[in-house]
């Protein structure tokens, strides 16, 4: 069974800074596009950053300059690195990740739970 685990939210003031990691662990033969959405209260999902597994990476035009995203193949592992945080930040992040599982031979989009982060002073 895939899963992945999101851990290093939190309570953060303004300007601060958090790293989020998201651990895929599971039956695996590979995993292509890794991905961190944000879902604030009230609002629809929305993508913060994505790479791909050669490295490239994606940001939304709202935390370009402050977020970094990026992941190590071998560790099964995505990270964010949020920086100079700003209220607006607040949500739940989400890891999703593009797994070709080895049980089924079959590749899909999985999600993790989520890990919440707050900025407020």
């Amino acid at each position: 069974q895939v899963q992945l685990v999101e851990s290093g939210g939190g309570l953060v003031q303004p300007g601060g800074s958090l790293r989020l990691s998201c651990v895929v662990s599971g039956s695996i033969d590979s995993i292509g596009d890794m991905a961190w959405y944000s879902q604030a209260p009230g609002k629809q999902r929305e993508l913060v950053a994505r790479v791909t597994a050669g490295g490239s990476a994606y940001y939304t035009d709202s935390v370009k300059g402050r977020f970094t995203i990026s992941r190590d193949n071998t560790e099964k592992t995505v990270w964010l690195q949020l920086n100079y945080l700003k209220p607006e930040d607040t949500a739940v992040y989400y890891c999703n990740a593009d797994i070709q599982s080895r049980d089924s031979g079959m590749s899909q989009y999985y999600w993790g739970r989520g890990t919440q982060v707050t900025v407020s002073s």
